[in-house]
């Protein structure tokens, strides 16, 4: 018996699909007219260097422009390109060099790594290096270190232009304080905003400090920023002290080390430069002069002003939990409890001297200083985590995220159609400009969402008491009252040595003193 066979015809031909998906990722450091023509040149490039190939097709140009190179996470189009790979949409990839895909050789390593394990191959042209080919890891691990060299070369001659621009009085701004609106690189006043700073200004002068300044603003519900965070001292203090609201600017408070590339305050290591009437100014002269003499003053007890101690309205009994008062006894300054004070049979707790909380927030100040990136860092990504998976619950907030997601999607297609000669320029900023003001208006949307939530203020706060740390002393040596003022909401007398600081943000730390002598 002849078995009877039925052939079944393909209904895919391979045409098409037989051809290896190309992506092209393209890179320039920052977003000055100038790069970005250079980024729409290399798009073009790559989108006719595959145009009449038998064997490869253009899957997609991926295009970062106007942000740093050195951190990949930073890059959106370059994360898009690797999410692309992990769904399989990408069997090749094409960069024109090895500093364009990734400026040190640990990120370059671990992408090459995922990507072959995908079964995606990388082209690097300049170095003519092909990982299709490549066995030895070390030829791309010394590639990834010329790069890193390249990225430092080109950081540091971006930095000398910049640096020169600061010293003839040309560099522009690229942020706004709060009080002015950024437009085309200068500063505008915005009246609104400016009536808080004059506000703040005149409530120190009349007497009022950092603590209590924050209290009224919040209470008051003033505006601080689009995201509805709280007052804190840290800002009230930055205003204060910020010579931009007289006018001038002081340039490079702030650098960035060499890699990794890390923002620090500049304490001396490098020339600052200070340049008058940059802008219009919102503050008199006379105002901020005083206001800096105010400051000056406070940071020493003995100068200051009745009920102004950094210490007052601070420490609480951890016993009756009354306020503690300040006493000065045989030249030396103490704090009591209030109850205590009154009737030392309704509580126990004994005066403390003054010095004694001043060290022992010095010595939890330099503890965590030393201990910043093992606190720090693990509590913000556990705390971003945790309100990830509670918004991915949320159908209005996932819902407005695609949405936001499909705007930049379009934003991407206009890019490549302007690319392509389809659209013009004019026509091209016409529709990105609508989609961008839609974009923002979403954002609007989720800060509302999120607005509502204890948990975005604390990372909100966390990530300022984060910086305020960071950026402050090495080693404190001396007692700060900005810095106590900046960092702590109150103090928890436990027993006579133990104290319990409780930080804005919610955080708290326990120290001991042993240098407590009544």
């Amino acid at each position: 018996m002849n078995p009877n066979v039925t052939v079944i015809n393909p209904t895919i031909t391979e045409d098409k699909e037989s051809k290896i998906r190309v992506a092209a990722y393209c890179r320039v450091s920052t977003n000055s007219e100038d790069q970005q023509n250079s980024l729409i040149t290399q798009m073009r490039y790559y989108e006719n260097f595959l145009s009449d190939s038998e064997t490869e097709r253009l899957v997609s140009v991926y295009a970062d422009e106007g942000i740093t190179g050195t951190q990949m996470d930073k890059r959106e189009e370059f994360q898009r390109m690797l999410k692309d790979c992990r769904r399989g949409k990408i069997d090749r990839i094409i960069v024109k060099s090895i500093s364009r895909f990734a400026r040190n050789t640990k990120d370059c390593l671990s992408v090459l790594r995922e990507l072959k394990e995908l079964g995606i191959s990388v082209m690097f042209e300049k170095e003519n290096i092909d990982t299709a080919n490549i066995t030895d890891e070390i030829m791309v691990t010394v590639m990834g270190g010329l790069a890193q060299e390249e990225s430092a070369s080109i950081s540091n001659n971006v930095r000398w232009g910049i640096r020169s621009k600061m010293k003839n009085g040309t560099v522009k701004f690229h942020s706004a304080p709060l009080g002015y609106d950024l437009y085309e690189g200068n500063l505008i006043i915005n009246k609104r905003e400016a009536e808080i700073v004059k506000s703040i200004y005149k409530m120190f002068l009349s007497g009022m400090g950092y603590d209590s300044i924050c209290r009224e603003l919040n209470e008051s519900k003033v505006i601080k920023n689009d995201k509805g965070t709280k007052w804190l001292s840290a800002s009230v203090r930055y205003i204060l002290t910020n010579e931009k609201y007289i006018g001038d600017s002081l340039w490079q408070k702030n650098y960035n080390t060499s890699m990794p590339y890390r923002k620090v305050r500049n304490k001396g290591e490098l020339e600052k430069y200070y340049i008058n009437n940059t802008h219009e100014a919102i503050i008199t002269r006379e105002e901020f002069e005083k206001v800096q003499e105010l400051i000056e003053q406070r940071k020493h007890p003995n100068m200051n002003l009745i009920n102004n101690y950094p210490l007052s309205k601070k420490i609480y009994c951890g016993k009756c939990g009354s306020l503690f008062k300040r006493r000065f006894k045989n030249e030396k300054s103490y704090w009591i409890c209030r109850e205590h004070y009154y009737n030392a049979e309704n509580c126990r707790t004994k005066p403390i001297l003054e010095q004694v909380f001043y060290t022992a927030f010095m010595t939890m100040y330099n503890k965590l200083k030393a201990n910043y990136s093992v606190i720090f860092t693990p509590m913000l990504t556990q705390l971003q985590e945790l309100k990830n998976k509670k918004y991915g619950s949320n159908k209005q907030y996932i819902e407005i995220n695609k949405e936001i997601a499909q705007l930049k999607e379009q934003t991407h297609v206009l890019a490549r159609l302007k690319t392509k000669g389809f659209l013009d320029v004019s026509k091209y900023i016409e529709q990105v400009t609508e989609i961008n003001a839609k974009i923002e208006k979403l954002n609007r949307e989720l800060r509302k969402i999120v607005r509502c939530d204890d948990e975005d203020e604390m990372i909100e706060q966390i990530k300022e008491i984060a910086s305020i740390i960071e950026n402050g002393t090495d080693l404190m040596t001396e007692f700060d009252d900005v810095m106590f003022e900046s960092l702590i909401e109150k103090i928890i007398v436990k027993n006579q040595t133990e104290f319990e600081f409780n930080l804005i943000g919610g955080l708290k730390f326990t120290e001991n003193s042993i240098d407590n002598c009544t």
